[in-house]
């Protein structure tokens, strides 16, 4: 049996189809992200017609347990879960799974980051920013709010995520890939670093927000959208050695870094790779740490991954760490464990000791993002 508080690092709302059209500042309102019904599905589309993606993956709860085979990018708005967009039938899903809190994502927000106007996508990040507060507002204690920031202009990421903090949101997601020219080992990223830190502010590398590239779902499909889901973890995985080769977190130790829906079996592996190269490579491992800490002492201490139902990252736990570990539903996206998540919990974690069933599934999560166990237990 797994533990009785259970909380989601990983969990979605879903954006209302007029979000971004009625609440995007005026000067950007024609170009607003908005939903239209393209041969008989719903699609988003920004600007005049760059059709970003379908809704079918991002809104089909429940559907791999009972009709997998109807799982696709094509979807309607009707068909999404009210819970996606209603605060109050949320929290009613929350407790029809056995889930006491939930770390809150975007759906379609997560397409932004491929927008390629900075300020376009800046305003669409204030905006959902707005909203995602008012939804967490409902019930705080139980729905933490993580911001979008964008990063193009390291100022006014800092303002955002300043004001992000004033929203009471509890974290921030940066895309888990930056421009190749402009990735996180670079100086113009110190203040934020800083900002982020002295804000107690996690910061998310979440699946599917790189700065460039396809975005799965839109345009022809090939067999290549499958060789790139199944490597996903590749981007994360530089953006953290990025920062933890630059010294990143030896000059800020108390920023927190998650690293969102990429699950976890892929990092056993690059943790030795990573102590080899700074061991045995210099000439590549230039910045060099203070004392004798290693890169995979970094990750252990400011590094936490979220997972789905990772069997296999679960009996290499003590690799990677059962402090850095953190469980979420993913709700209302097609592959969630919604609403079977204490089932397949109690699947995986046999035989997993119960201390550290309750790091996993919850206590993990209350300390990255405060949330308050003795009132959610009492509650």
């Amino acid at each position: 049996m797994v533990p009785a508080l259970i909380l989601s690092s990983d969990s979605h709302v879903f954006e209302p189809p007029d979000l971004w059209t009625t609440r995007i500042d005026a000067a950007f309102r024609d170009r607003a992200p908005r939903m239209e019904r393209i041969d008989g599905a719903d699609e988003i589309v920004i600007e005049k017609d760059q059709i970003l993606s379908g809704i079918g993956l991002i809104s089909n709860a429940g559907a791999r347990f009972e009709m997998p085979e109807t799982i696709s990018g094509h979807g309607r708005f009707e068909d999404v879960p009210k819970g996606g967009y209603d605060p109050e039938q949320h929290l009613a899903d929350m407790r029809l799974d056995g889930v006491a809190g939930e770390v809150l994502y975007p759906s379609q927000g997560l397409f932004y980051f491929r927008v390629a106007d900075s300020a376009l996508q800046a305003a669409i990040f204030r905006a959902y920013n707005d909203w995602l507060a008012e939804f967490c507002r409902t019930d705080p204690a139980r729905l933490k709010g993580i911001a979008m920031i964008s990063m193009d202009d390291v100022p006014s990421a800092i303002r955002e995520l300043e004001r992000a903090a004033r929203l009471g949101l509890a974290g921030a997601m940066i895309t888990e890939y930056p421009l190749e020219d402009r990735r996180y080992d670079q100086p113009e990223y110190e203040p934020f670093w800083a900002a982020a830190q002295a804000l107690d502010m996690p910061l998310s590398l979440h699946t599917a927000t790189r700065r460039q590239g396809k975005i799965r779902g839109a345009g022809a499909q090939t067999l290549r959208d499958a060789s790139s889901r199944a490597t996903k973890a590749f981007y994360p995985a530089l953006s953290m050695c990025d920062m933890i080769f630059s010294g990143v977190f030896e000059r800020y130790p108390r920023l927190t870094l998650a690293i969102v829906e990429f699950e976890l079996s892929w990092a056993p592996h690059l943790l030795g790779t990573m102590d080899y190269t700074y061991r045995e490579r210099h000439e590549e491992a230039i910045y060099r740490f203070k004392g004798d800490m290693r890169p995979s002492d970094f990750f252990r201490r400011n590094v936490v991954l979220s997972f789905q139902e990772d069997a296999i990252g679960i009996r290499l736990r003590d690799a990677i760490g059962v402090d850095n570990m953190m469980w979420g539903s993913d709700y209302p996206h097609s592959e969630s464990t919604f609403p079977r998540s204490r089932k397949i919990l109690a699947e995986i974690l046999a035989g997993v000791p119960d201390d550290e069933q309750a790091k996993i599934v919850g206590a993990n999560t209350a300390r990255v993002y405060r949330f308050d166990v003795a009132r959610l237990s009492g509650g």
